[in-house]
């Protein structure tokens, strides 16, 4: 437990430090990104949407709009060619770079750079639905990658996913959270699994 605490304190610093880094570094490309958006389509640049964090407390998580106003109205999560999608989001999405403004979101304290993605208050079920051994991934704050999305990302069945999180609230350790970071790269550079299976954008399935 000791050993845990303190490495949560570390955690906290590493987070801040990596994401006011990252946040300098993308500032140019979010500048591109939000006249790009403006152009493109009618609506604000940041999408806000309530999400579960630690101990399932909701917060807003923040990311650059993809999807035309409205669009939630007809569906949460988005699959491949979806029409709700503009044609700035599917570059954005495509290169995961819709998720950047979740470092502002991690300095805040909402999330941590690595950890269980944050989902939705009724997806992909309610609180009370979940079962004790998924209820772990809550003991951990929310990240930007995690240790589901580097073995399958949006492919893997929610059952799944959740089982993933519990295994990394379980082992939290900054080898794990290291091994996490790097496998992270492969998974952007290859672009794969960036999209919901209509498998897994249903009650049962599909994330972010």
């Amino acid at each position: 437990m000791e050993a845990g605490l303190s490495y949560r304190v570390v955690k906290r610093v590493l987070d801040i430090a990596m994401a006011s880094v990252g946040l300098v570094l993308a500032s140019p490309l979010l500048l591109l990104a939000a006249i790009a958006i403006k152009l493109d389509s009618k609506g604000p640049v940041i999408f806000r949407q309530p999400r579960l964090g630690l101990n399932a407390q909701p917060f807003d998580v923040y990311k650059l709009r993809s999807m035309y106003l409205g669009a939630e109205k007809l569906g949460v999560y988005e699959a491949k060619d979806d029409p709700r999608v503009t044609r700035v989001g599917r570059v954005l999405r495509r290169l995961s770079l819709n998720e950047l403004p979740q470092l502002f979101n991690i300095l805040k304290g909402d999330m941590s750079l690595i950890g269980p993605r944050p989902v939705l208050p009724f997806h992909p079920w309610p609180l009370e639905e979940y079962t004790e051994a998924q209820r772990k991934r809550f003991q951990v704050k929310p990240g930007l990658t995690g240790w589901a999305q580097v073995n399958g990302r949006m492919n893997v069945p929610w059952e799944e996913r959740l089982r993933y999180d519990a295994e990394y609230a379980e082992n939290l350790s900054f080898r794990f959270d290291l091994r996490i970071f790097l496998k992270t790269f492969g998974v952007l550079l290859s672009m794969r699994d960036s999209y919901n299976t209509s498998e897994t954008a249903t009650r049962r399935g599909g994330d972010e």
